[in-house]
Protein backbone atom coordinates (compact mmCIF):
# COMPACT_ATOMS: atom_id res chain seq x y z
CA UNK A 1 0.00 0.00 0.00
CA UNK A 2 1.28 3.47 -0.90
CA UNK A 3 0.24 6.31 1.40
CA UNK A 4 1.09 10.01 1.08
CA UNK A 5 0.89 12.56 3.89
CA UNK A 6 1.10 16.27 3.06
CA UNK A 7 2.49 18.57 5.75
CA UNK A 8 3.16 21.91 4.08
CA UNK A 9 4.06 24.08 7.06
CA UNK A 10 7.44 25.78 6.87
CA UNK A 11 9.74 24.70 9.66
CA UNK A 12 11.51 21.78 11.29
CA UNK A 13 9.40 22.10 14.43
CA UNK A 14 6.15 21.94 12.49
CA UNK A 15 7.23 18.69 10.83
CA UNK A 16 8.46 17.16 14.10
CA UNK A 17 5.15 17.96 15.84
CA UNK A 18 3.27 15.94 13.19
CA UNK A 19 5.43 12.80 13.53
CA UNK A 20 3.09 10.98 15.99
CA UNK A 21 0.34 11.17 13.37
CA UNK A 22 2.61 9.87 10.63
CA UNK A 23 3.69 7.01 12.89
CA UNK A 24 0.05 6.23 13.74
CA UNK A 25 -0.81 6.02 10.03
CA UNK A 26 2.09 3.65 9.46
CA UNK A 27 0.91 1.41 12.31
CA UNK A 28 -2.76 1.59 11.28
CA UNK A 29 -2.15 0.54 7.68
CA UNK A 30 1.00 -1.52 8.27
CA UNK A 31 2.95 0.54 5.76
CA UNK A 32 5.65 3.24 5.86
CA UNK A 33 4.37 6.69 4.90
CA UNK A 34 5.66 8.98 2.17
CA UNK A 35 5.87 12.64 3.19
CA UNK A 36 5.39 15.70 1.01
CA UNK A 37 7.07 18.59 2.83
CA UNK A 38 8.70 21.90 2.00
CA UNK A 39 12.45 22.07 1.63
CA UNK A 40 12.57 24.39 4.65
CA UNK A 41 11.43 21.47 6.81
CA UNK A 42 14.86 19.87 6.18
CA UNK A 43 13.15 16.53 6.79
CA UNK A 44 15.79 14.61 4.81
CA UNK A 45 18.37 15.54 7.44
CA UNK A 46 16.64 13.98 10.44
CA UNK A 47 14.09 11.42 9.18
CA UNK A 48 16.43 9.35 7.02
CA UNK A 49 16.59 6.52 9.60
CA UNK A 50 13.03 6.69 10.91
CA UNK A 51 11.44 3.39 9.93
CA UNK A 52 7.83 4.57 9.65
CA UNK A 53 8.86 7.01 6.90
CA UNK A 54 9.04 5.74 3.31
CA UNK A 55 10.10 8.52 0.95
CA UNK A 56 10.48 12.22 1.62
CA UNK A 57 9.18 14.22 -1.33
CA UNK A 58 9.88 17.93 -1.60
CA UNK A 59 7.17 20.51 -2.24
CA UNK A 60 9.10 23.18 -4.11
CA UNK A 61 6.97 26.05 -2.93
CA UNK A 62 8.64 28.10 -0.21
CA UNK A 63 7.02 31.42 -0.99
CA UNK A 64 8.73 32.41 -4.23
CA UNK A 65 6.49 32.88 -7.27
CA UNK A 66 9.02 31.16 -9.51
CA UNK A 67 9.26 28.01 -7.35
CA UNK A 68 8.65 24.84 -9.33
CA UNK A 69 5.34 24.02 -7.63
CA UNK A 70 3.97 27.57 -7.31
CA UNK A 71 0.86 28.76 -9.11
CA UNK A 72 -1.37 26.97 -11.60
CA UNK A 73 1.44 25.54 -13.71
CA UNK A 74 3.27 24.54 -10.55
CA UNK A 75 0.24 22.48 -9.53
CA UNK A 76 0.36 20.69 -12.87
CA UNK A 77 4.04 19.94 -12.33
CA UNK A 78 3.29 18.62 -8.83
CA UNK A 79 0.60 16.33 -10.24
CA UNK A 80 3.09 15.04 -12.80
CA UNK A 81 5.77 14.53 -10.12
CA UNK A 82 3.41 12.56 -7.84
CA UNK A 83 1.58 10.57 -10.51
CA UNK A 84 4.29 7.90 -10.80
CA UNK A 85 3.86 6.79 -7.17
CA UNK A 86 0.28 5.55 -7.57
CA UNK A 87 -0.75 6.39 -4.03
CA UNK A 88 -3.70 4.48 -2.57
CA UNK A 89 -4.44 6.96 0.21
CA UNK A 90 -3.60 10.57 0.92
CA UNK A 91 -3.75 12.48 4.20
CA UNK A 92 -3.72 16.26 3.81
CA UNK A 93 -2.85 18.13 7.01
CA UNK A 94 -4.37 21.42 5.84
CA UNK A 95 -7.67 22.74 4.49
CA UNK A 96 -6.38 23.78 1.06
CA UNK A 97 -8.68 23.33 -1.93
CA UNK A 98 -5.55 23.24 -4.10
CA UNK A 99 -4.28 20.02 -2.53
CA UNK A 100 -7.76 18.52 -2.59
CA UNK A 101 -7.96 19.09 -6.35
CA UNK A 102 -4.42 17.77 -6.86
CA UNK A 103 -5.37 14.56 -5.01
CA UNK A 104 -8.44 14.16 -7.24
CA UNK A 105 -6.41 14.70 -10.42
CA UNK A 106 -4.03 12.02 -9.15
CA UNK A 107 -7.02 9.64 -8.91
CA UNK A 108 -6.08 8.66 -5.35
CA UNK A 109 -8.93 6.38 -4.19
CA UNK A 110 -9.06 7.55 -0.56
CA UNK A 111 -8.64 11.22 0.35
CA UNK A 112 -8.54 12.34 3.98
CA UNK A 113 -8.24 16.06 4.69
CA UNK A 114 -8.97 18.75 7.25
CA UNK A 115 -12.31 20.48 6.54
CA UNK A 116 -11.90 22.88 3.63
CA UNK A 117 -11.55 26.66 4.18
CA UNK A 118 -10.90 26.45 7.94
CA UNK A 119 -7.25 27.53 8.03
CA UNK A 120 -7.75 30.15 10.75
CA UNK A 121 -9.25 27.55 13.10
CA UNK A 122 -6.37 25.07 12.92
CA UNK A 123 -4.56 24.43 16.21
CA UNK A 124 -1.13 22.82 15.76
CA UNK A 125 -1.97 19.74 17.89
CA UNK A 126 -5.70 19.78 18.67
CA UNK A 127 -6.72 19.88 15.01
CA UNK A 128 -4.83 16.74 13.91
CA UNK A 129 -5.97 14.93 17.08
CA UNK A 130 -9.61 15.64 16.24
CA UNK A 131 -8.96 14.78 12.58
CA UNK A 132 -7.60 11.35 13.46
CA UNK A 133 -10.37 10.68 15.98
CA UNK A 134 -13.10 11.65 13.51
CA UNK A 135 -11.67 9.94 10.44
CA UNK A 136 -9.89 6.88 11.84
CA UNK A 137 -11.16 6.60 15.43
CA UNK A 138 -7.57 6.88 16.66
CA UNK A 139 -6.49 8.61 19.88
CA UNK A 140 -3.03 10.12 19.40
CA UNK A 141 -1.17 11.07 22.57
CA UNK A 142 2.41 9.98 21.83
CA UNK A 143 5.51 12.14 21.75
CA UNK A 144 7.25 12.69 18.41
CA UNK A 145 10.08 10.20 17.89
CA UNK A 146 13.09 10.52 15.60
CA UNK A 147 15.04 7.31 15.20
CA UNK A 148 18.81 7.27 14.90
CA UNK A 149 21.35 4.48 14.46
CA UNK A 150 23.09 3.60 17.73
CA UNK A 151 26.36 3.02 15.86
CA UNK A 152 26.50 6.67 14.77
CA UNK A 153 25.93 7.77 18.36
CA UNK A 154 28.83 5.62 19.60
CA UNK A 155 31.15 6.85 16.83
CA UNK A 156 30.21 10.48 17.50
CA UNK A 157 30.79 10.07 21.23
CA UNK A 158 34.30 8.86 20.50
CA UNK A 159 34.98 11.64 18.00
CA UNK A 160 33.91 14.39 20.40
CA UNK A 161 35.28 12.61 23.49
CA UNK A 162 31.89 12.55 25.14
CA UNK A 163 32.31 10.74 28.45
CA UNK A 164 29.64 9.07 30.53
CA UNK A 165 31.13 10.37 33.77
CA UNK A 166 30.79 13.98 32.66
CA UNK A 167 27.65 16.00 32.07
CA UNK A 168 26.97 16.88 28.44
CA UNK A 169 24.43 19.56 27.63
CA UNK A 170 23.13 20.90 24.35
CA UNK A 171 22.61 24.67 24.39
CA UNK A 172 20.29 25.66 21.57
CA UNK A 173 21.26 29.31 21.47
CA UNK A 174 19.91 30.05 17.99
CA UNK A 175 16.39 30.83 16.87
CA UNK A 176 14.40 31.59 13.74
CA UNK A 177 13.72 35.18 14.80
CA UNK A 178 15.41 37.85 16.92
CA UNK A 179 12.62 37.87 19.52
CA UNK A 180 13.24 34.15 20.22
CA UNK A 181 16.99 34.47 20.86
CA UNK A 182 17.74 34.67 24.56
CA UNK A 183 20.72 37.01 25.30
CA UNK A 184 24.13 35.46 25.91
CA UNK A 185 24.24 36.91 29.45
CA UNK A 186 21.38 34.58 30.42
CA UNK A 187 23.34 31.58 29.18
CA UNK A 188 26.48 32.87 30.97
CA UNK A 189 24.66 32.75 34.31
CA UNK A 190 23.27 29.28 33.64
CA UNK A 191 26.66 27.90 32.54
CA UNK A 192 28.35 29.37 35.61
CA UNK A 193 25.77 27.92 37.99
CA UNK A 194 26.06 24.47 36.43
CA UNK A 195 29.87 24.45 36.44
CA UNK A 196 29.84 25.28 40.15
CA UNK A 197 28.29 21.90 40.92
CA UNK A 198 29.52 19.58 38.16
CA UNK A 199 32.06 19.34 35.34
CA UNK A 200 30.16 19.81 32.15
CA UNK A 201 30.58 20.08 28.38
CA UNK A 202 28.30 22.42 26.47
CA UNK A 203 27.51 21.93 22.78
CA UNK A 204 26.40 25.21 21.20
CA UNK A 205 23.76 24.70 18.51
CA UNK A 206 22.98 27.64 16.27
CA UNK A 207 22.64 28.67 12.67
CA UNK A 208 24.78 30.94 10.54
CA UNK A 209 22.58 34.02 10.82
CA UNK A 210 24.71 37.03 11.77
CA UNK A 211 22.77 37.74 14.98
CA UNK A 212 23.03 34.10 16.04
CA UNK A 213 26.75 34.19 15.34
CA UNK A 214 27.10 37.23 17.62
CA UNK A 215 25.61 35.26 20.53
CA UNK A 216 27.79 32.26 19.67
CA UNK A 217 30.97 34.34 19.58
CA UNK A 218 30.13 36.11 22.84
CA UNK A 219 30.01 32.72 24.54
CA UNK A 220 33.11 31.40 22.75
CA UNK A 221 35.07 34.51 23.72
CA UNK A 222 34.06 34.28 27.37
CA UNK A 223 35.76 32.56 30.30
CA UNK A 224 33.64 29.50 29.52
CA UNK A 225 35.12 28.87 26.06
CA UNK A 226 37.07 25.77 27.14
CA UNK A 227 33.85 24.08 28.17
CA UNK A 228 32.04 24.85 24.90
CA UNK A 229 31.99 23.21 21.47
CA UNK A 230 30.34 25.12 18.60
CA UNK A 231 28.20 23.11 16.17
CA UNK A 232 27.47 25.77 13.55
CA UNK A 233 29.84 24.15 11.02
CA UNK A 234 27.96 20.83 11.13
CA UNK A 235 24.81 19.72 9.32
CA UNK A 236 21.70 18.68 11.21
CA UNK A 237 22.40 15.10 10.19
CA UNK A 238 25.84 15.33 11.84
CA UNK A 239 24.44 17.03 14.94
CA UNK A 240 21.73 14.44 15.66
CA UNK A 241 24.07 11.86 17.29
CA UNK A 242 25.65 14.64 19.35
CA UNK A 243 22.25 15.62 20.69
CA UNK A 244 21.43 11.98 21.38
CA UNK A 245 24.67 11.73 23.41
CA UNK A 246 23.69 14.64 25.65
CA UNK A 247 22.18 14.25 29.10
CA UNK A 248 19.97 17.29 28.76
CA UNK A 249 19.21 20.22 26.47
CA UNK A 250 18.53 23.88 27.18
CA UNK A 251 17.15 25.49 24.05
CA UNK A 252 15.52 28.62 22.76
CA UNK A 253 12.33 27.99 20.81
CA UNK A 254 14.27 26.68 17.84
CA UNK A 255 14.63 23.63 15.63
CA UNK A 256 17.05 22.15 18.16
CA UNK A 257 14.45 22.07 20.94
CA UNK A 258 12.14 20.01 18.71
CA UNK A 259 14.90 17.70 17.50
CA UNK A 260 16.26 17.21 21.01
CA UNK A 261 12.93 16.24 22.54
CA UNK A 262 12.12 13.93 19.60
CA UNK A 263 15.45 12.17 20.17
CA UNK A 264 14.34 11.43 23.72
CA UNK A 265 16.53 14.04 25.46
CA UNK A 266 14.92 16.01 28.28
CA UNK A 267 14.75 19.56 26.98
CA UNK A 268 14.29 22.84 28.84
CA UNK A 269 12.53 25.14 26.35
CA UNK A 270 12.98 28.89 26.72
CA UNK A 271 9.71 30.37 25.48
CA UNK A 272 10.06 34.09 24.91
CA UNK A 273 7.76 34.97 22.04
CA UNK A 274 5.92 31.91 20.70
CA UNK A 275 2.72 30.12 21.76
CA UNK A 276 3.49 27.82 24.68
CA UNK A 277 2.27 24.74 22.81
CA UNK A 278 5.52 24.78 20.77
CA UNK A 279 7.48 24.26 23.96
CA UNK A 280 5.34 21.80 25.90
CA UNK A 281 3.70 19.41 23.40
CA UNK A 282 6.16 16.64 24.34
CA UNK A 283 6.62 15.01 27.74
CA UNK A 284 10.37 15.57 27.19
CA UNK A 285 9.87 19.36 27.20
CA UNK A 286 10.10 21.59 30.28
CA UNK A 287 9.13 25.18 29.38
CA UNK A 288 10.44 28.31 31.05
CA UNK A 289 8.38 31.44 30.41
CA UNK A 290 9.31 35.10 31.03
CA UNK A 291 9.04 36.48 34.56
CA UNK A 292 5.71 38.19 35.17
CA UNK A 293 3.85 36.18 32.53
CA UNK A 294 1.27 33.45 33.09
CA UNK A 295 1.67 32.12 29.56
CA UNK A 296 3.45 33.12 26.37
CA UNK A 297 2.47 33.83 22.78
CA UNK A 298 3.34 35.92 19.77
CA UNK A 299 4.34 39.45 20.82
CA UNK A 300 5.11 38.53 24.42
CA UNK A 301 8.60 39.85 23.65
CA UNK A 302 10.02 38.26 26.78
CA UNK A 303 13.56 37.26 25.83
CA UNK A 304 15.09 39.62 28.41
CA UNK A 305 12.77 38.30 31.14
CA UNK A 306 13.82 34.65 31.00
CA UNK A 307 15.20 34.07 34.48
CA UNK A 308 18.49 32.09 34.58
CA UNK A 309 17.77 30.97 38.14
CA UNK A 310 14.53 29.35 36.96
CA UNK A 311 16.46 27.55 34.22
CA UNK A 312 19.00 26.30 36.77
CA UNK A 313 16.27 25.21 39.18
CA UNK A 314 14.59 23.22 36.42
CA UNK A 315 17.97 21.75 35.48
CA UNK A 316 18.47 20.53 39.08
CA UNK A 317 14.94 19.15 39.19
CA UNK A 318 15.48 17.15 35.99
CA UNK A 319 18.96 16.00 37.05
CA UNK A 320 17.62 14.61 40.29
Amino acid sequence: MKILAIQNRMGIGDTVIFLPYIKALSKKFNSPISLLVKNSSKANEYLFETNYIDEILILERDGENNDRHSGFYGSLKLIKDLKKYNFDKIFIFNSSLRFNLIARFLNIPEIYQYPLFTKNEQHITNTPKKFFKDKLDLEINEDPIIQINEKSVIETSKKFRIKDNELNILLGIGGSGPTKRIPSKTFFEVIEKILEIKKCNFFLATGKNSEEQIILNEILNSKFKNFCTPLDKFTIKEILPIIKSCDLSICNDSSFSHLSAALGVKTITLMADTPLIYGNYSSKMYPIIPDGEETVGHNTLGKDKINPQKIFNKFIEILN
